[in-house]
């Protein structure tokens, strides 16, 4: 007697073990030619990076030698490469995480910690425990400088910085004790920055002299860079953009003022940066405007075009 049930309606016995899930298809090859790159970091910024971080250490080490002209001179040397790293990883397209952490740890070194010992060991030790309080009060303000500018990159208009760059205020004490230095230790003739120190004081015999001096610009630039006073970036003057011909003819006027005495003038060059940060904020509070450059939205009236 044949079986009644047909293979359409017999029923079906379950399977003994579930289906086994679908074997993911491999990674497409690369093509013919073309290896396949590795994860790692890229070496030409992040080389300019850590030669900056050379600078600030070689100028620590030159301070506690007593050589503060090649302690001065390596943390400018420190700013120019600091001004480089950046600029090489964004022509390569190699920016990253890794390079921006790295960035703001060397630059920690070379515009916090390398300007604060250096000037503590040529005037701010006679001053015993308020020398090193101001040396420790412009490192803090440093790292509070560069911490609160990596997390605040997104909300803050890219025309300004917030506060007194880190570089600047380590030019405004290394270029002080650059001048002096070159004053009283190298003998050598700086008649521009002589005639301003004796027409705000009376000029310096030793370096005890220039103790409070010193302990007040160490406090005002460590002091500035964690203020809210917007400092112009000139990230807008980029070499892409095209600039008018007197752009031009004022930049060969600022190289011909500068040859002039050229550590007194880029140290007034950066005075005078300073200073700006407190006009702007003073004009844009007279004038009515918004004063503070970060932006929490770009949809409140107040805000607008913080994010261009």
């Amino acid at each position: 007697m044949q079986d009644s049930q047909t293979p359409e309606n017999r029923p079906h016995s379950p399977a003994p073990f579930p289906a086994s899930p679908p074997t993911p298809s491999p990674a497409p090859a690369a093509p013919a030619g073309v290896r396949r790159l590795r994860k790692g970091i890229y070496i030409v910024p992040n080389s300019i990076t850590l030669a900056a971080l050379f600078c600030g250490f070689y100028a620590i080490v030159m301070a506690i030698n007593g050589r503060f002209d090649y302690a001065t001179t390596s943390i400018f040397a420190a700013m120019i490469l600091d001004g480089m790293d950046g600029r090489a990883a964004r022509m390569m397209h190699a920016q990253s995480a890794f390079g921006e952490q790295m960035d703001s740890l060397c630059d920690m070194v070379s515009f916090g910690v390398a300007p604060a010992l250096v000037a503590y060991e040529w005037a701010l030790r006679p001053l015993g425990r308020w020398g090193w309080i101001a040396a420790f009060v412009y490192c803090a303000c440093a790292a509070l400088r560069l911490a609160r500018f990596n997390v605040n990159t997104a909300v803050v208009d890219k025309r300004y910085f917030q506060g007194l760059p880190s570089p600047a205020a380590a030019a405004l004490v290394g270029g002080f004790i650059w001048l002096t230095s070159a004053m009283l230790l190298a003998h050598k003739d700086v008649p521009i920055f002589r005639s301003l120190f004796t027409l705000l004081g009376g000029a310096p015999l030793e370096r005890g002299d220039l103790s409070w001096t010193l302990f007040g610009i160490t406090l005002l630039a460590g002091l500035t860079m964690v203020t809210n006073i917007p400092y112009y970036s000139f990230k807008d003057l980029g070499g892409r953009r095209s600039m008018p011909f007197v752009m031009l003819v004022l930049v060969a006027l600022l190289l011909a003022v500068i040859s002039i005495e050229p550590a007194t003038m880029l140290f007034l060059l950066f005075v005078g940066y300073a200073l700006s940060g407190y006009l702007i904020y003073a004009w844009r509070k007279a004038t009515g405007q918004h004063a503070s450059i970060v932006s929490t939205s770009t949809e409140e009236p107040d805000e607008q075009g913080l994010h261009r």
